[in-house]
């Protein structure tokens, strides 16, 4: 599969973004009082954020692709709301790169299932000895930076 050089550094601005994201909210937490309100000032700025991002390049849904939706598709707040809150209590905790680690052996152990089983019409990819050797050296990196 080729991917993209600008897809490919994308992708690693989004994890570089996440790494980000963690002890910032850790630290909007203590001035908050909680992960939750943390998560709730986090998901309004992003909002905001999404709101002129679309109004400036004029994106508009189509409205029958959005009443064709399965209820599932409606979820990904909530996904992206447990993900801010973990992090936001996990930093003070764990550390960062600990916390990331967990949440990256987390995402990728669920991900071999989805795609394993196409879930949520992702196209189907069988899990292999390769794939899980993969996940496998991403818990065995959790472990090393859990005694580092």
């Amino acid at each position: 599969m080729q991917l993209p050089l600008l897809a490919l550094f994308a992708m690693v601005l989004g994890g570089a973004a996440t790494a980000l994201q963690g002890p910032t909210n850790a630290r909007l937490a203590g001035a908050l009082g909680s992960p939750v309100n943390a998560a709730f000032v986090s998901f309004f700025v992003g909002t905001v954020a999404l709101g002129v991002l679309a109004a400036s390049l004029h994106v508009r849904p189509d409205a029958q692709a959005v009443k064709a939706l399965p209820w599932w598709a409606w979820m990904g707040g909530l996904y992206g709301c447990v993900f801010v809150v973990a992090a936001a209590w996990g930093v003070p905790r764990f550390g960062v790169a600990l916390t990331i680690t967990l949440m990256v052996a987390g995402q990728l152990a669920l991900s071999l299932i989805l795609d394993h089983f196409g879930v949520m019409g992702v196209p189907q990819q069988p899990v292999s000895l390769t794939r899980v050797a993969g996940v496998l050296l991403v818990v065995g990196g959790v472990l090393l930076v859990r005694r580092g």
